[in-house]
């Protein structure tokens, strides 16, 4: 009985994949059609609306000027709908539309008077950037945006701004009346009717209108030029594609770039409560997390994605953003660059990666450089058993620099990253264990932030309870082990901690003076590391000297969970999302670390001096 019973269900198996369908979409085809490669759809959204789980709509070349909102998602990782660009072939799905009839007006300035029709229920030019956290620094923005040849121009505070010769970057401005919306815009030396100039018209490009979509791969586009709002972490977060409380997306393989705010949101559902924290404080945010709990926040429900391989750019917010509902994820093997670089706007959630709720998500061989403030990586609030590791950072600027760590009560682990910029990383956390990192950048300490904030069971998003206010518990808690530290940083600035600090094994060369609570330390006054970076047409080149006397001139222990402890005010102990304990046996390009006595930092090396590695990509 129980052998006929299997038959059957492999019977099913195999009908349910003989029966999936692979919808072809194509720019000469015809919604009207049936969806085959000989008669392929014209639009993504039409195949969106006939896919069921299981099936797969494959996108051939071309410019696709539309919103996709898929009605519904699969049922499984394994019965999943799945969106794709055809093998080799370019498909762009965009937010933006052609304009052309400019009229030339003064100076290098032009404008283009549109009918509001164009832009139906929804225009960029009207839509004022605003939120929680938002600071407009004096000043109105909108989500609207104007590309000549493919990149954006920057928006003025004024008209005359946009009217008066001479701006260093072009400029465009927009005034919306009853009927019509003009846009003046700056094209220096040339005639735009005779180039490629597009405006916003969407304001997203790849979005489920409704929550719990879920179970979709969206593989190999082009996803450009989305008049995305705002994204704090107490409102609906949409990017130009957004995986909007759902569970279990694929994003992989796509260049996502020219976002107003954010490039891919991995976040939190919208409801009455979006935007109403404007004072700042921590209980409203408290709340919507009591009230995310009550509405699916549990990695049976919500999160669970995997966001891979994807060329994140110029974004004016964030590359990646997600309110809870990141957790469980895993970001990885992405470039991101070139975010928040504008800066006419500020706040408080700018970031390569931005996220809150990162309960168990794992960010991984990433390249991350190029972002303005606040950090490259910002994790937020309740990032408890995340692990960060094997990371790319450099040239991200001011404020926090490569990391920034915020009421974190941990276990969070930072392990075999290159921390390049001048700022590698500021803590207003507890219970942060970094392992194996070169860390060129200023370590800084944050003390006195006495907001109650959650922490979780382990491996859950149920609240165990909120770190209390208390002046006695702001800092420390932290582990440092098998580092390498640059001079002139330093880990001085942990020994003001409220909480002890661990640290052993670590290496710190020049000038850079080991901490009072470090023990089995080595410094290395007279040591040049000889550090460089370099991009070359393959990709990025790291030269660093080091010297292999390192590894017998102290002890460096092995990495483990049983070495981390556990975080002092969540309980929970140092290992794996899945709970299994936590070895740190290889380096940053994957290669066995030696158990008995690793080398420190994030390279395993056996020879002496300058050596070059290529570090992007690894593999």
């Amino acid at each position: 009985m129980k052998q006929n019973l299997l038959i059957a269900i492999s019977i099913m198996a195999l009908m349910s994949g003989a029966f999936a369908t692979e919808f072809q979409v194509a720019t000469n085809g015809s919604d009207a059609n049936a969806g085959t490669k000989q008669s392929p759809l014209r639009t993504i959204q039409q195949a969106a609306e006939r896919a069921q789980p299981g099936d797969v709509i494959t996108v051939h070349a071309g410019i696709y000027r539309e919103r996709v909102h898929p009605p519904r998602g699969g049922t499984s990782a394994k019965r999943r709908i799945t969106y794709q660009a055809a093998p080799g072939e370019k498909v762009v799905i965009t937010g933006s539309e052609m304009v052309k009839n400019w009229t030339l007006v003064t100076n290098d300035t032009w404008k283009v008077t549109l009918p509001n029709s164009c832009f139906g229920k929804f225009n960029p030019y009207a839509d004022r950037i605003h939120g929680d956290w938002f600071d407009p620094k004096g000043r109105t923005h909108h989500s609207g945006a104007v590309y000549l040849d493919g990149e954006w121009l920057s928006e003025a505070p004024t008209l005359a701004a946009t009217l008066a010769p001479g701006a260093e970057n072009p400029l465009w401005f927009g005034q919306v009346d009853a009927d019509t919306t003009t846009i003046w815009a700056q094209f220096k030396d040339m005639d735009p009717n005779a180039r490629s100039v597009e405006i916003n018209v969407r304001q997203t490009v790849f979005t489920p209108e409704q929550p719990g979509v879920n179970f979709l791969t969206v593989r190999g586009f082009d996803l450009r030029n989305a008049a995305t709002p705002w994204a704090p972490p107490s409102a609906g977060q949409f990017g130009i594609i957004s995986a909007y409380w759902c569970k279990g997306w694929i994003i992989e393989g796509n260049e996502v770039s020219y976002s107003r705010c954010s490039g891919i949101a991995l976040g939190k559902y919208s409801d009455e409560f979006d935007n109403s924290n404007q004072q700042g404080t921590a209980d409203p945010y408290t709340a919507c997390v009591r009230r995310a709990l009550t509405n699916g926040w549990n990695q049976a429900t919500v999160g669970s994605h995997l966001v891979r391989n994807n060329h994140i750019h110029h974004c004016g917010q964030t590359g990646i953003v997600g309110s809870l509902g990141c957790a469980f994820s895993t970001v990885t093997g992405n470039e991101i660059h070139d975010i928040h670089l504008g800066q006419t706007f500020g706040g408080a959630e700018m970031a390569g990666i931005k996220f809150h709720g990162a309960i168990d998500v794992v960010i991984s061989g990433n390249h991350i450089y190029r972002c303005g403030s606040v950090a490259g990586i910002w994790l937020d609030w309740m990032a408890q058993g995340a692990q960060v590791t094997g990371n790319l950072l450099h040239d991200n600027l001011e404020n926090c620099g490569d990391v920034f760590c915020e009421m974190q009560h941990g276990p969070i682990l930072f392990a075999n990253n290159l921390l390049l910029s001048k700022h590698a990383c500021t803590l207003n956390a507890q219970g942060i264990a970094f392992a194996h990192n070169l860390i060129v950048g200023a370590i800084a300490n944050k003390r006195g932030d006495r907001r109650a904030t959650p922490f979780q069971r382990a491996h859950s998003t149920e609240i165990a309870g909120l770190h209390p206010d208390s002046p006695q518990n702001d800092s420390g808690d932290c582990r440092f082990y098998n580092n390498v530290f640059l001079a002139p940083d330093s880990l001085q600035p942990m020994e003001k901690s409220a909480l002890p600090c661990f640290a052993a094994g670590n290496v710190f060369t020049g000038n850079a003076p080991a901490s009072k609570f470090a023990t089995s330390a080595l410094p290395q006054p007279e040591f040049a590391a000889g550090l460089k970076l370099e991009q070359k047409p393959d990709g990025w080149y790291l030269t660093l000297a080091e010297d292999n006397s390192w590894r017998e001139a102290t002890a460096h222990p092995l990495v483990t969970t049983k070495l981390l402890g556990k975080a002092k005010v969540p309980d929970c102990a140092y290992e794996n999302p899945d709970g299994s304990p936590l070895r740190l046996n290889t380096d940053y390009f994957g290669k066995k670390r030696n158990r008995n006595n690793p080398f420190p930092g994030p390279f395993e090396i056996s020879a002496n001096g300058l050596q070059t590695f290529k570090i992007w990509p690894v593999r």
